[in-house]
């Protein structure tokens, strides 16, 4: 391959990469604006300025490979390829939702994409995600399971607890740490004494550490990561280093950080390094921005149009069929 072609298709690449994160990006701040209107039920927590980090490991990710996040995983679902609408309707609590309207943001899930669902309890995907790779590995489906967790998790048991099961099963189990320096309202400094790199060495694990603001850094360090467990060589630990921008949950008024620091929250925006390394390579992204923009508004009018879940409906598919027959 050419020199010309090497740039050609990371230009293709990082268009892709920049898609994916518009996408999220539309959705999140539309979302803001549903939740400031009281358009969505219950809390909802924005990845914002984490855009890099979904779309970079999503990237990378085959069909058959499967994903569980957590409260604060909008982005990891909608660039593994969520249908746009089912993810509106589902946040705004519509009957033609992915989880019909049961779900909502912190539990929206589709299997049918690998996609194990979003967990509201901290740390909590992390071993649904070592059993999705138990499984990738007895049934030799050649896949990997991600688990995606955010640095407030690193104090968590269950996370020393599945670094050790997977390591001793050399489980097909990709753990991606989204480190945005916060654990809900505390520097994560104050919550975990120890670092992730040595956490994981405790257990012979693989570890990287990469820009997570960077999504060609991400998607790279991820096909590193993804080969080698499907090669069979046991867990790995990817650190992704990034910023959150909004608050804990949409509506925290941020109290608890330094003006400063909010003051330069955008300053490592990965949208706006992708735009203009694009923008340099001759690619409008402007038209990119248009497109995306209309996608998610139809979307957010399909779910106002749609019914809401009936009443009536509510223990639906929590029994056996015969059981509510019983019951009837």
């Amino acid at each position: 391959m050419t020199s010309q072609d090497s740039d050609k298709n990371r230009v293709e690449q990082l268009t892709r990469l920049y898609r994916s994160m518009c996408l999220i990006r539309h959705v999140e701040t539309a979302l803001t604006r549903l939740f400031a209107n009281g358009e969505v039920p219950g809390f909802i927590h924005l990845s914002i300025g984490q855009e890099a980090v979904a779309a970079g490991v999503a990237s990378v990710l085959e069909p058959q490979d499967s994903l569980a996040t957590t409260h604060r995983g909008h982005g990891h679902v909608l660039a593994r390829g969520m249908d746009v609408t089912g993810f509106m309707k589902e946040i705004m609590g519509r009957e033609g939702g992915l989880c019909k309207g049961r779900g909502g943001s912190m539990h929206v899930a589709d299997l049918s994409l690998g996609i194990l669902g979003a967990n509201g309890i901290v740390g909590a995907g992390i071993p649904i995600a070592l059993g999705s790779a138990m499984a990738h590995k007895a049934r030799k489906t050649g896949g990997v399971a991600v688990a995606f967790f955010g640095d407030g998790a690193m104090a968590e048991g269950v996370l020393h607890e599945t670094l050790n099961m997977a390591a001793l099963w050399k489980s097909p189990l990709l753990l991606v740490c989204e480190n945005n320096g916060w654990s809900e309202f505390s520097p994560t400094s104050r919550q975990f004494a120890a670092k992730l790199e040595k956490l994981a060495q405790a257990f012979s694990v693989r570890y990287a550490q990469v820009d997570g603001n960077d999504a060609l850094a991400v998607a790279e360090a991820t096909r590193i990561a993804t080969a080698q467990l499907r090669e069979g060589k046991g867990p790995y630990v990817l650190e992704c280093i990034t910023t959150r921008v909004r608050g804990h949950f949409e509506g925290d008024a941020q109290k608890y950080r330094d003006a400063d620091e909010l003051e330069s929250v955008h300053d490592n925006d990965p949208l706006t390094a992708a735009r203009k390394l694009l923008q340099a390579a001759g690619v409008e992204t402007t038209a990119i921005d248009h497109e995306i923009n209309a996608q998610v508004e139809a979307a957010i009018e399909a779910a106002r149009a749609d019914a809401l879940p009936r009443p009536e409906d509510a223990i639906r598919d929590v029994y056996t069929q015969n059981l509510q027959e019983a019951r009837a």
